[in-house]
């Protein structure tokens, strides 16, 4: 019963949603670059970035400690149910298996793979702190997942326009959870937008880049690019949600609105995968 309920909290540490969206975003990317006969290959890119992902949440909790007993107090973490070092042990271990996957794919996914996972340890450790740069790391890296799967794949100039979606919309979903965070965050001297800056700035940057999205989104129908069914899915299913969230963390700029924005922006995400899909 003890190892279960320990198993339990690694995968409740690992962040198993995120973990999921990762691996559907290297195979959807796999799927629109065209898979050919790398089916092996496209498979192994979404282990690792599925084993990635987990290890950067691992680590995070692992930093975010002090923090998380403010803001998060049921995190595995915080609450108890395993110890700092299962969770650093943990991140060890699947960043490792996310480099070794990497390996058997190609030369270019082993260097993508090992930049990514460096910038995801410093990004917890010591960027998540700054002001943006943790924003724009943690967003970066999630947009890379689907340069990822085109490089399994070998065509990854396919990958370039859901990567740029995943960067604005993920980009933005920081910014909502530094506004979340704001009380354990000036507590323990992260250096945030909200906290250094003020909740305006953070409204009107996120009001920016939800906008720059909306209309991104607009372009590959027109331009030909994906059909029909991903317009209608995406203004729908996408931009609706954006849309609803500007006009909440405007009207009513509270923590409960934050935690249920920032909840479903990453609830929205695998919208966005759909409509791609159908798109395609």
């Amino acid at each position: 019963m003890h190892s279960w309920k320990a198993a339990r909290s690694l995968i409740i540490l690992s962040r198993p949603v995120n973990v999921i969206i990762a691996f559907l975003s290297i195979m959807l990317a796999g799927y629109l670059c065209g898979i050919g006969n790398h089916w092996t290959e496209l498979l192994l890119a979404c282990i690792s970035g599925a084993l990635a992902t987990a290890g950067a949440n691992a680590i995070n909790d692992f930093f975010d400690l002090e923090i998380d007993r403010i803001n998060k107090p049921f995190r595995p973490l915080p609450s108890g149910s395993i110890q700092p070092r299962q969770a650093a042990v943990f991140a060890g271990i699947s960043f490792s298996g996310a480099l070794l996957a990497a390996f058997y794919i190609n030369l270019m996914a082993v260097v993508v793979a090992s930049v990514s996972t460096l910038f995801l340890y410093w990004y917890s450790a010591r960027l998540k702190r700054t002001v943006l740069w943790g924003n724009l790391t943690v967003s970066f890296i999630t947009g890379l997942a689907f340069v990822y799967g085109g490089i399994a794949v070998g065509r990854v100039e396919y990958a370039l326009i859901p990567a740029g979606f995943a960067f604005f919309m993920h980009f933005g979903r920081e910014i909502v959870k530094d506004m979340e965070d704001v009380s354990g965050d000036q507590a323990h001297g992260a250096r945030t937008l909200p906290v250094v800056h003020g909740l305006r700035p953070a409204q009107w940057l996120v009001t920016a880049l939800f906008g720059l999205l909306i209309a991104g989104t607009l372009w590959p129908y027109y331009a030909g690019i994906y059909g029909v069914r991903y317009l209608i899915v995406v203004v729908a299913g996408v931009n609706l949600v954006l849309i609803a969230v500007i006009a909440a963390i405007w009207k009513r700029p509270t923590l409960a609105t934050f935690r249920i924005s920032s909840a479903l922006l990453k609830a929205d995400m695998p919208i966005g995968l759909l409509a791609i899909y159908l798109g395609r």
